[in-house]
């Protein structure tokens, strides 16, 4: 009998997870959240500081009473949705629809479904961290504050069945605001004025723009002013006075992020974005590789962080020294740094295993499955080599 029980978001994670861990464990999905605010009114007590009302999803009792017969036979309790605000929220809904307050109960969370992050992450179990619920909670809350009450006008002006909300008002109003400053745009007129020269030692000749006096810049606003600055340059002699010569170096793109993996799956594999998410969510759950059985191929698909772990950068770097050679490997780690405020809970999107190329596994998956493993493999791929000259 199994005496750990373990409880994950998706049903696909099971069976995988189930495997890693062993007979001592039972493995069961939650199907995602178990309790929501009631869809037919506002379900949010704004005279008693915003308390939300939450019931039993339709249709989740059947699911529940079973997770309950589970509960009962275990000795410990091991949460293990989603790494993510919404995962975190999930357990805690969890805790109270099973009742575990009794219960020996632990929230764990990995960032890639693999044995070893499984295995690793019994070891760091903790609490439900009631920030990252509150998060979720407020967010939760302000979509039903805003929205139920913008939505109705969308209803009355525009067409039934639209919603808004914390989101949709925002953008608007950007879009808005976008608007009203193309409108208030006043075109000017300019022109551009260039000459080739041919240098002597050059291959090429060298395209010499206009730039004005040497005591100041001055811009060129009709044809009149351009045809007049033209005939001042006939017959003149043009002197090139230094030609110099450098080198640009061009850094390897980041790894992917959520929305970065959404742009470049849109741009060169023309996936929407919704599609996109889907894949992801196939290749980050499990796929079947023959003789490995099912199997994460890459990491959490919801990030906004460019970082990656010290255990996957060796790893990178030993791939690119047997595969390329040591000169591609890069001199020193390439990092975002800006004065953004990110998520960094979780690592960029990466595979969990450089050495599933996607070219060996290519006939073990769907053709759309194999483009955007591609995708994401070649971009983590190409980030330990640092730079190269154009």
């Amino acid at each position: 009998m199994a005496k750990y029980l373990v409880i994950v978001e998706s049903p696909a994670k099971v069976k995988t997870i189930k495997k890693f861990l062993g007979a001592n464990y039972e493995v069961m999905a939650s199907q995602g959240h178990v309790r929501d605010l009631p869809k037919s009114q506002l379900g949010i007590d704004v005279e008693h500081d915003y308390e939300p009302k939450y019931i039993t999803i339709r249709g989740k009792g059947d699911l529940l009473a079973s997770l309950r017969k589970e509960v009962k036979k275990a000795e410990k309790i091991y949460l293990a949705t989603d790494p993510d605000r919404e995962g975190e929220a999930i357990s805690w809904h969890l805790y109270y629809a099973l009742k575990l307050e009794d219960k020996k109960v632990y929230r764990i969370t990995f960032n890639e479904i693999t044995k070893s992050a499984v295995k690793e992450s019994l070891k760091h179990a903790r609490e439900i961290d009631m920030n990252l619920v509150d998060a979720q909670q407020a967010r939760r809350v302000l979509d039903r504050v805003v929205g139920y009450r913008i939505s109705p006008i969308l209803w009355a002006k525009i067409k039934r069945g639209l919603s808004a909300g914390r989101v949709q008002s925002v953008a608007l109003r950007i879009i808005c605001d976008r608007e009203d400053e193309i409108n208030a745009f006043i075109p000017e007129e300019y022109w551009s004025l260039d000459v080739n020269l041919k240098v002597k030692g050059e291959k090429k000749p060298i395209c010499a723009k206009y730039y004005g006096t040497t005591e100041k810049k001055q811009g060129i606003g009709s044809k009149e002013e351009a045809d007049e600055i033209m005939n001042s340059l006939k017959g003149a002699k043009y002197e090139v006075k230094e030609v110099r010569h450098g080198e640009r170096v061009k850094k390897a793109p980041l790894p992917f992020t959520t929305s970065t993996l959404q742009q470049e799956a849109s741009k060169v594999l023309n996936f929407s974005t919704q599609k996109t998410m889907r894949l992801a969510q196939q290749l980050y759950e499990g796929v079947d590789i023959k003789g490995e059985g099912t199997v994460g191929l890459i990491t959490y698909l919801r990030t906004d962080s460019t970082r990656v772990s010290e255990e996957a950068e060796a790893q990178a770097a030993q791939f690119i020294d047997a595969h390329y050679g040591e000169k591609y490997k890069a001199a020193v780690n390439t990092e975002k740094k800006n004065g953004q405020k990110i998520q960094d809970a979780h690592e960029a999107i990466r595979p969990t295993d450089l050495n599933r190329m996607p070219i060996a596994i290519k006939e073990q998956l769907p053709r759309d499955l194999f483009r955007l493993y591609q995708l994401i493999w070649k971009r983590f791929c190409s980030k330990p080599h640092e730079c190269s000259t154009v």
